[in-house]
């Protein structure tokens, strides 16, 4: 199916900040900003789960129950991600690289189960990575399935309302080339924040 014209640049810059963000988490090197390429570490699971300030939200063993001011840990199997129903606390926890990556990887995944899969898949279905190799991974299979979602898209498609019908926003009521801009800059600010994260990281190494 050829890509219609205006979803065109909306998918450069999708893989742009998909490849940026992989090159950070995995290495061996990553753009700088300028072009110019520098070594990159792949991720470790100390600085996955590393918790840079007191009682942030994390992923955490279910053994162990939910952290500081959370009152569920999402998903299934033996690792879950904090939360807690609305209202949110105030102000909001911190939230830690692995917390980030695995809000990322779930609203790619759901999305696209949303738009061109079963559209049955909640929250409740993900599995939170207990390491960061299986967050890697995960991340790199939902980044992928969105993708494919957009490609399977023609200008009929961007212009229906609820193309899309994630249930945890308002994909149902925006056309969906809405929902195309808004994964983007989901995905370019929390790369971002996880970006900022290693480097804080690093820098506490030092």
């Amino acid at each position: 199916m050829p890509i219609p014209a205006r979803l065109t640049p909306l998918l450069d810059q999708y893989d742009f900040a998909r490849n940026r963000l992989a090159a950070r988490l995995t290495g061996p090197s990553r753009d700088s900003g300028n072009g110019t390429e520098i070594a990159a570490a792949a991720l470790t699971d100390d600085e996955y789960l590393w918790e840079p300030v007191p009682d942030c939200w994390s992923v955490r063993p279910r053994s162990s129950g939910s952290g500081p001011r959370a009152s569920v840990l999402l998903g299934t199997g033996a690792w879950g991600r904090d939360a807690t129903p609305a209202p949110h606390p105030e102000p909001p926890p911190f939230t830690t690289l692995a917390w980030r990556l695995g809000h990322l990887t779930e609203l790619l995944v759901l999305r696209a189960d949303h738009t061109v899969g079963s559209r049955t898949l909640t929250r409740e279905d993900m599995e939170a990575a207990g390491d960061a190799a299986t967050a890697v991974a995960a991340f790199e299979e939902g980044a992928t399935a969105w993708r494919t979602a957009l490609l399977d898209t023609d200008d009929k498609a961007l212009d229906t309302m609820g193309h899309s019908r994630y249930p945890y926003g308002s994909d149902p009521e925006d056309p969906f080339i809405e929902t195309v801009w808004w994964v983007n800059q989901e995905l370019l600010h929390h790369g971002a924040e996880i970006a900022l994260l290693r480097d804080l990281y690093a820098a506490r190494r030092r």
